[in-house]
């Protein structure tokens, strides 16, 4: 490896006194630069010495009312997700409860931060969520005392109105204890029996909320699912199937991915029966929910009822591929037999309504041959605008099927200049390159032209392309 190579050894052998220099002459006119050294000089003085600069630096965030436009967006998602690193890989260590009472003041910065930046990324979301996740780490060696904890998570809980304290009881529930969950249900409990907020919206919000369906007292509402949730996350929490199983209505629980939820969780009780029953009360007329499939398929060999189990796993893989539930299904079977039954899963994939769905089977398997085969097989199918799937195909067929990997390139170009995507021209002169270069590997191009025909009908087609062509040697 070359020694001008930027990595630690190569810029380690600088010396401590030439890195000081150049740390000095880059952070020059750099804020967040200067900042997160003053940290780390901090951090050398003792954990005390930087959670006093991490409060001052979480004030001003706190204080800051000015909006976070697009381009600053990126420097504030990196500063907040210094500050809670800093808390946990730096103080938690060696000072567990002062983290964990940083880590709660950083979440209480949600609110503000999301008051004044465009989080529809979810860049901000994911900093605070991580921050949650952390929280619960370092919550164990804290040295908390269960009754106050619950007191402070609840408090969290009723003023989350931003949702950085989403799943708060189902993380700290090791360390609230029986005791914790059980003062924080009474909490829960006694805001469920007080009076719902009267409805403080304007009259025409209220119609339109009627208009869809979201009728009556909105904030009643929400407050009511909430309290479900909560006392969802308690029961869980304490091993409470039942409880937890309660917290749904009728109609939530005929959704498939809730059905399978729930199922699930009977399942790991010992209670597949009971699973079963929710699971086949759930609406799946419509198509395929792949985690209602896998609870059910565990539910059928927790009743030992392996062929209704082997039958789903093969009425699945023929409606979606599911390169996972074929493999389910030949592991049982009999030596021989597998392969029988693998020959007819790729006549079955090959004659798939969806060609996309056909050529990810064959790509995933692996099954080069039969990929190659399904591209003669069905060119005019080939949906050009899949680049994520057609390009990685391409790559993989283009040494031994270049046959078909041609037809994918032609279909990604044509296209990209049919629909005038100036930002893929250079990606589509690659491609027209890439069947130029496969021309000399193609003894027969069947259905298709051979390339130079190819080349003179695209430039018949898209002469007026001339940003295109003119990256085209």
């Amino acid at each position: 490896m070359s020694r001008k190579t930027l990595n630690e050894k190569n810029l380690a052998a600088l010396g401590a006194e030439r890195l000081a220099a150049l740390l000095i002459e880059v952070s020059t006119g750099s804020a967040p630069i200067k900042r997160r050294l003053r940290l780390e000089l901090s951090h050398d003085l003792g954990p005390a010495e930087l959670a006093h600069d991490l409060r001052k630096r979480l004030a001003s965030i706190r204080r800051s009312k000015s909006y976070v436009g697009w381009r600053k967006r990126k420097a504030l998602v990196k500063d907040l997700a210094t500050q809670s690193q800093m808390i946990a890989e730096k103080i938690a260590p060696e000072a567990p409860s002062e983290a964990f009472e940083l880590l709660w003041e950083f979440l209480g910065l949600a609110p503000g931060v999301y008051a004044r930046v465009d989080d529809s990324r979810g860049e901000v979301g994911a900093v605070f969520g991580a921050a949650l996740v952390q929280l619960a780490d370092i919550a164990p060696n804290a040295g908390l005392a269960s009754l106050p904890l619950a007191e402070r998570v609840w408090t969290g809980l009723r003023d989350d109105d931003h949702g950085q304290f989403d799943d708060l009881i189902s993380l700290l529930a090791p360390t609230l204890g029986d005791a914790g969950l059980d003062a924080l249900k009474a909490h829960v409990n006694a805001y469920s029996e007080a009076a719902s907020p009267e409805p403080t919206e304007h009259a025409a919000l209220q119609f339109l909320r009627d208009l869809r369906g979201d009728g009556g007292n909105y904030a009643a509402a929400q407050k009511d699912r909430f309290i479900r949730d909560w006392l969802q996350q308690i029961a869980r929490a304490q091993g409470d199937i039942d409880g937890y199983i309660a917290g749904y209505t009728h109609d939530q629980l005929c959704r498939p991915t809730i059905a399978a939820q729930v199922a699930t969780i009977l399942l790991d009780a010992g209670r597949a029966q009971e699973a079963l029953s929710h699971l086949e009360g759930a609406d799946v007329a419509d198509a395929r929910h792949p985690a209602w499939d896998h609870a059910y398929i565990a539910c059928l060999a927790a009743l030992s009822r392996p062929d209704d189990a082997q039958e789903h796993r093969w009425r699945c893989f023929c409606d979606t591929l599911d390169v996972d539930m074929l493999r389910a299904y030949l592991k049982p079977l009999p030596d021989f037999d597998d392969i029988e039954v693998e020959d007819a899963a790729k006549a079955q994939a090959a004659q798939h309504a969806h060609f996309a769905t056909a050529l990810t089977f064959f790509l995933r398997w692996p099954d080069l041959a039969g990929a190659a085969q399904l591209i003669r097989a069905r060119t005019r199918e080939i949906d050009g605008g899949l680049h994520s799937l057609l390009t990685p195909a391409a790559d993989a067929l283009r040494d031994k099927y270049p046959h078909a990997a041609t037809a994918l390139w032609r279909a990604m170009i044509e296209r990209t200049l049919f629909d005038g995507r100036a930002s893929r021209y250079a990606q589509a002169a690659d491609q027209l390159m890439d069947c130029a270069a496969a021309d000399a590997d193609i003894t027969d191009y069947e259905a298709l032209a051979p390339h130079d025909d190819f080349l003179r009908a695209l430039r018949a087609r898209y002469e007026r392309k001339a940003s295109f062509w003119a990256r085209v040697p």
